[in-house]
């Protein structure tokens, strides 16, 4: 790592690893839960949302569980190198976040509602880290993809931190950023569904136990 030092930080683009023009695997077809695709184009009417929140195993798993998501696949966003490998992304030299890519139906389920997922499920104050993870790479972004996405998750962080602070929590740190010009690399085969297909495996995700307002008490203002 930058990382030779103690506290975490992100490298430059110009110090980041270059990466290569193609990936060095093949995702699988689909969904070991679901059933459907990974990899779009995905089926008209359905939207995308990336979120990273730790470690993307337990994270995904929380979002396949959620009634109206179409598909989910695990990857890495948010940084500098090109198709990045796992053992590059955990080097602190990428400059990229596990995130998880939801594909969803928006009549079935709302981008609020992911939100709701999103911000119970993790703890968004710890900045490079979640929990024992330690690293850039388990960082908590939201990177969207429309003004609708971008206004509602702006409003969902502002509702949150009030609930944070009242419960004497301290201040969200999530990345909230535009999809475009930052990339979603879909992970090796062996992290997509991996609590899944081992069902004992580790999942670092938990949340501060604040619930999130989102959806159940005052739902922000949205052009959706």
């Amino acid at each position: 790592m930058i990382f030779g030092r103690r506290t975490p930080e992100l490298p430059t683009p110009e110090q980041a690893l270059k990466g290569r023009p193609e990936p060095e695997f093949t995702v699988p077809s689909r969904h070991t839960v679901l059933g459907n695709p990974l990899v779009g184009p995905y089926p008209e009417g359905l939207e995308v949302a990336d979120f990273g929140m730790g470690c993307f195993w337990g994270a995904e798993r929380k979002f396949w569980q959620t009634p109206g998501v179409w598909t989910t696949l695990v990857g890495y966003q948010g940084g500098s190198t090109v198709n990045p490998a796992y053992e590059e992304v955990c080097s602190g030299l990428t400059g990229h976040t596990e995130a998880v890519r939801v594909v969803y139906d928006p009549a079935l389920v709302s981008y609020e509602q992911l939100l709701k997922v999103f911000w119970e499920n993790h703890d968004p104050t710890q900045g490079f880290r979640q929990g024992n993870d330690v690293g850039t790479q388990y960082r908590s972004a939201i990177y969207t993809h429309s003004p609708a996405q971008a206004a509602t998750a702006q409003s969902s962080r502002e509702a949150y931190q009030k609930v944070l602070t009242a419960s004497g929590h301290g201040t969200i740190t999530t990345e909230l950023l535009p999809a475009q010009g930052r990339p979603f690399y879909a992970a090796e085969p062996y992290h997509q569904q991996y609590l899944d297909r081992n069902i004992n495996g580790y999942c670092g995700i938990g949340g501060t136990g604040v619930a999130c307002p989102i959806g159940i008490a005052e739902a922000p203002s949205s052009d959706e």
